[in-house]
């Protein structure tokens, strides 16, 4: 069940996009509602995924396109050797820790679209294997990309919920609104 996105202010763009990636990464986090440690980082299908693994990749890809576009170094750096551990917790990575960072992202990631002069602004992409070479992009791009990164992976979460516990996206929007948290 999607949560209704409330509409943007007439011409915010900016807005619309931050407010679409905004549910996007509160379905995703509903997803741990009510969730042990064990629970958040099991994997009850034939995939690798967790709802942990899921949350931390979400925010480790998320900033990392942001200092991309700044610029900058993701803060994490990963290639083929490290790729698996962004899906998985290590060593002593706790979800409340991984939420505290996504919550920090993402609140990063909303300033930085405010403050960009445009959205027609671009940037280049790094030298990477993954990535075509002398690609640029705008941050209209980005933010469409986070986005579809994020519906992505919260569709993912989803599904492994409700084959942990039977929980659906419905009884956990319901269960938020009465917590309060999202």
């Amino acid at each position: 069940m999607v949560t209704h996105v409330q509409a943007e202010a007439k011409g915010d763009e900016r807005g619309a996009l931050l407010a679409f990636l905004a549910e996007q990464r509160g379905g995703l986090r509903r997803t741990l509602l009510g969730l042990t440690e064990e629970q958040a980082g099991s994997r009850p299908s034939a995939s690798e995924l967790s709802l942990a693994g899921l949350v931390k990749h979400v925010a480790e890809v998320e900033q990392g396109w942001i200092a991309r576009a700044k610029g900058e170094p993701a803060a994490v750096q990963r290639d083929e050797s490290n790729w698996h551990e962004c899906f998985t917790l290590v060593g002593d990575e706790t979800v409340e820790q991984q939420l505290a960072y996504y919550e920090k992202v993402a609140a990063e990631t909303e300033a930085f679209i405010r403050a960009v002069p445009s959205l027609d602004d671009t940037f280049e992409l790094p030298a990477a294997p993954w990535h075509p070479q002398d690609e640029t992009l705008s941050m209209r791009w980005l933010c469409l990309h986070l986005i579809r990164e994020t519906a992505r992976h919260a569709g993912h979460a989803d599904i492994i919920r409700e084959s942990l516990d039977g929980a659906t996206a419905f009884e956990l929007v319901a269960k938020e609104q009465g917590s309060g948290w999202g």
